[in-house]
């Protein structure tokens, strides 16, 4: 999945920041018209600060070696100067480095968690951090009409692709092996904006491909999106879920969503899945139809998918944690391990060997949990008892997790 969120402090983020739960939305069955409206509202590689949970000898799996549970002792701990609002791509692990959104962006070596490059600029608080090829991609707060990448290794820039002086702060969305997709506000006489693009780059010469005005009311800010294929897919804070054609721009199709779903879904080999409330739900990114639907149980809703290496990772309310086959909706396993151990609900997960690691939304007592990708067991969890109130994020190089909590970024061992 190649999925995002925009820059700025979107009301999803205000809310995630606010409280716990957010509301989750409730699709139509078929697509709606070929139109999005916007008119229908809803530093030196030592551990610092406290002491994280689990400081004893780390076991093969992972776990402290004491059978408590509690996670291993950190390889590093560093304060970076993040400024995050617990979207999944305001943290990544590429060629070397760990690198959190803040300002300054600041990228660690991922093996001693030492600094390595700084752009003072750095990234829009809360932008994503998207990365393609040997890119990083990152939000513009200019005025110029322009996007920046930058070699993650070096934190030189490296590409650069321009909109022109109509348009303000221009920020990538989704990124492919072709294109980047960029969300911008088209500049009034007045210094105003009232509507914005929707607009593609070329990832090589930086030239633009297409450029598509979305329509009055829609928003900049809020939009979550994802490429597959010929499809870029995104929903915003107007109700639209809605699939362009990457080669032309051309909008395939779109349907409202009841409720705003902030944003929540994911796509897998030529369908998009989205939760609704008490159903997660998948349709055709060719017409929108309906393929098929999972069911929570009784009085829970379903919270933030993730395809990872094949398998639909998804929590519900009640703490459940089920594995699904994207192409058919079939359970692979079902897990209520986290709540039989008084964990918080998960959002994000990534994975690396035979261990799939969760991080849960607003902390108390939440953090990352270690699960077996076979069973759901769960082999440790994590958490450094900071009680910051921040979300906790995760990425993975393969050999190393990184654990984002507030300005604490901890490694741990895979």
């Amino acid at each position: 999945m190649s999925g995002t969120t925009t820059g700025g402090t979107s009301r999803r983020r205000v809310l995630r920041l606010a409280g716990g739960g957010l509301a989750l939305a409730a699709l139509g069955a078929g697509a709606a018209g070929c139109r999005e409206d916007g008119v229908d509202e809803a530093g030196s590689g030592g551990s610092g600060g406290t002491e994280p949970a689990g400081s004893g000898k780390p076991s093969p799996d992972g776990g402290d070696g004491g059978g408590s549970g509690k996670g291993p002792k950190p390889l590093w701990t560093e304060s970076v100067p993040a400024q995050t609002y617990g979207d999944n791509d305001e943290l990544v692990a590429v060629a070397g480095m760990v690198i959190a959104s803040g300002s300054p962006l600041k990228a660690l070596d991922a093996a001693t968690g030492k600094e390595r490059w700084s752009l003072p600029e750095g990234a829009t608080p809360g932008a994503p951090l998207l990365v393609a090829g040997d890119t990083l991609y990152l939000a513009s707060g200019k005025y110029d009409g322009t996007v920046a990448g930058y070699s993650p290794a070096t934190g030189e820039e490296t590409w650069r692709g321009r909109l022109g002086k109509g348009y303000r702060q221009p920020r990538p969305v989704a990124v492919d092996d072709r294109q980047v997709y960029v969300v911008a506000e088209i500049l009034e006489e007045d210094n105003s904006s009232h509507t914005n693009v929707i607009a593609a780059f070329d990832s090589g010469s930086g030239k633009l491909v297409w450029s598509e005005q979305r329509d009055l009311g829609t928003e900049q800010n809020g939009i979550h999106a994802a490429v597959e294929g010929r499809h870029l897919v995104y929903t915003d804070f107007k109700k639209n879920l809605t699939v362009r054609d990457t080669a032309t721009g051309r909008q395939v199709w779109t349907q409202k969503t009841d409720k705003t779903n902030y944003g929540f879904f994911t796509v897998h080999e030529g369908l998009v899945i989205v939760p609704q409330g008490d159903r997660l739900q998948a349709y055709a990114l060719a017409d929108g139809a309906r393929e098929w639907s999972l069911k929570a149980t009784r009085f829970t809703t379903f919270k933030e998918p993730s395809v990872v290496d094949g398998v639909l990772y998804i929590a519900d309310s009640g703490r459940t944690v089920r594995a699904v086959a994207p192409g058919s909706g079939k359970e692979i396993w079902r897990s209520e391990a986290l709540a039989e151990a008084g964990f918080q609900v998960p959002r994000q997960y990534v994975k690396a060997g035979d261990v799939v690691y969760a991080a849960t939304d607003l902390d108390k007592d939440g953090g990352v949990a270690a699960l077996d990708a076979g069973s759901g067991k769960v082999r440790w969890t994590f958490n450094d008892g900071s009680g910051d109130h921040h979300a906790w994020l995760v990425a993975t190089d393969g050999e190393r997790v990184f654990a984002l909590h507030g300005k604490k970024l901890h490694a741990l061992p895979a």
